[in-house]
């Protein structure tokens, strides 16, 4: 119960300031996002990769990364043929699987359980995703060739990516920056995890349709929560990797979905109600899962 006092429920109590707000004072959450989007998430992401000491867990990390979306993508189309379920059903469950919430949520749970010696490779872990994501998640959303051509576009697009490059590039090169650049960049990335937290509890508050599928719902959410960290654990087992790296690479993998994936959902009319409830569903069975993990791996 110590875990979830001081690390669940803190966490928690921040959503749910955003998921009250947002039910009392309707705002635009999407005038929120963009301001995290472009400017304290690239601020965070450039001072934790500037900071980072690069090493082969970096390599891990990666190889992981893709091992684990191809996992969800195959689980899902192997459901999706047993159940026979629609294309567009196939698609918002491998949005709301392949995807996890690894920043919103993952990285102050990471912030919160193991410190920050752990946030560089959790940064890189939700910058990795997010670029993943913007790719596959835009695919499997539109089924289309102008579709996968729009996602690359969009991680372009992405200040957080080109803050990735230079906060890598510069620490490779040992690139001094300025005490007065660097401390408002700090201060920026500090901002960046709570406001994140609150945009998350914002999002779900915005979930105006649902539906419960639950067929669909339980496939998909046992996938996420409980097959995907499963197998995060196995991969640790049977790769060598610091312990650190390895808390970060289960605790990642243990996140609900994504709550961008909705809007993805939305925007390419592929199953936005479907994909909503599987993400309130993993949302709120993640109290009880990522308790219980952060309980045995701390």
């Amino acid at each position: 119960m110590a875990i979830f006092f001081q690390v669940v429920l803190p966490i928690m109590a921040v959503f749910g300031a955003g998921f009250v707000l947002q039910r009392i004072r309707v705002l635009d959450v999407k005038s929120l996002a963009a301001a995290s989007i472009y400017i304290f998430l690239p601020a965070l992401v450039f001072t934790n990769l500037y900071e980072a000491s690069f090493n082969q867990g970096y390599t891990v990390i990666v190889i992981y990364a893709f091992l684990l979306l191809f996992l969800m993508i195959v689980l899902i189309k192997i459901c999706a043929r047993v159940f026979k379920w629609t294309e567009s059903v196939e698609s918002g469950s491998i949005l709301t699987t392949a995807f996890m919430n690894g920043g919103n949520y993952g990285v102050p749970v990471i912030l919160f359980s193991i410190g920050e010696e752990a946030m560089p490779y959790a940064i890189f872990l939700m910058v990795l995703q997010t670029m993943i994501m913007n790719v596959f998640g835009v695919y499997y959303a539109s089924r289309s060739t102008s579709g996968f051509l729009r996602a690359l576009k969009t991680i372009f697009k992405m200040p957080a990516t080109y803050a990735a490059v230079l906060g890598i590039g510069f620490q490779a090169m040992s690139v001094s920056i300025p005490e007065s650049v660097y401390s408002t960049l700090t201060m920026l990335g500090n901002a960046a995890i709570p406001l994140m937290m609150v945009i998350l509890g914002m999002q779900l508050a915005s979930i105006t349709s649902l539906k419960f599928d639950w067929q669909v719902i339980l496939s998909a959410s046992i996938t996420r929560m409980v097959i995907s960290p499963l197998f995060a654990l196995l991969f640790i087992w049977l790769v060598p990797v610091e312990p650190v790296i390895g808390a970060v690479i289960v605790i990642v993998a243990a996140m609900p979905s994504a709550a961008t994936t909705t809007m993805y959902a939305i925007e390419f009319d592929s199953e936005p109600d479907l994909v909503s409830s599987i993400t309130l569903v993993t949302t709120l069975v993640s109290i009880i899962t990522v308790t219980v993990l952060l309980n045995i791996i701390t």
